[in-house]
């Protein structure tokens, strides 16, 4: 069971959710996270928000805030926990590509947090961005998951192989994004092939990164870099896909499935 302590500057916003920290303890060690909860007694479903590559920042903590604003339990964990950008970087990006590593025990710790919450109705969600997007990916064919969105994440070689089992599925890509070029058409074949529920969705003139609002310097240095941009109609619609598509799937009449089971 994962290990929870509320950080005592947990405070409400004006919407009725409740911020805050906390520290989990997976197999690899401590992780901390971001949490956002909506106001109410429940249930809810639980949402595991991944960050970009830039790590867990204030635009993740807004994605994991709209998430509770639409009535479920969302943890952002910071995959960067033990030792911080400079170190855990390129190990975590190969982590995703791989579909295994230190960082898979930290979502997992976040997912059996959220089952283990005491307003939750024991169905989880992945949505992630980037590097964050890989991951959702790689969870989707886990048996862990009710259903995953990966936003501009990149799509593993042998798609069809690792999605034969997935839950359902809603990606959001950029036509312009010229570092996943073809990715949503990959993505889609695949979940054709492999006959999972999805909604797959590419963006005209919608670069990398396109649903996030950059502000710190490194990060905004990097969009001039990498030619990509926040697109708030494309944003807006990509979430609005993402709700749909979630809320149809994480209900609480159903229960995870026996897989998901520790």
């Amino acid at each position: 069971m994962a290990e929870r302590s509320r950080a005592a500057t947990a405070a409400s916003n004006l919407a009725g959710e409740t911020l805050g920290n906390v520290e989990l303890s997976s197999s690899h060690g401590a992780v901390r996270a971001y949490v956002a909860e909506p106001d109410g007694p429940g249930p809810f479903a639980g949402v595991i928000v991944l960050h970009e590559a830039y790590g867990l920042n204030d635009d993740i903590r807004a994605h994991a805030d709209r998430v509770a604003a639409a009535g479920y339990l969302a943890i952002a964990p910071d995959l960067y926990t033990r030792g911080g950008p400079a170190r855990c970087l390129v190990r975590t990006m190969v982590a995703a590509t791989r579909g295994q590593g230190p960082a898979f025990a930290d979502i997992d710790a976040c997912r059996a947090w959220l089952c283990d919450h005491a307003r939750s109705n024991g169905r989880v969600g992945v949505v992630g961005f980037c590097m964050g997007g890989g991951f959702a990916l790689a969870c989707a064919g886990q048996g862990r998951y009710d259903v995953v969105a990966p936003n501009y994440g990149p799509v593993p070689r042998h798609a069809e192989r690792v999605l034969q089992e997935a839950c359902p599925v809603v990606g959001s890509y950029g036509g312009d994004d010229w570092m996943l070029r073809g990715h949503a058409r990959r993505l889609e074949a695949a979940l054709v092939r492999a006959g999972v529920d999805h909604d797959v969705k590419e963006y005209p003139g919608a670069s990398h990164s396109f649903m996030s609002r950059h502000t710190t310097g490194f990060a905004t240095a990097m969009d001039r870099v990498l030619q990509t941009r926040y697109s708030p109609e494309a944003a807006d619609d990509a979430w609005a896909r993402i709700l749909a598509f979630f809320e149809r799937r994480l209900d609480s009449s159903g229960s995870r499935p026996d897989s998901a089971t520790d």
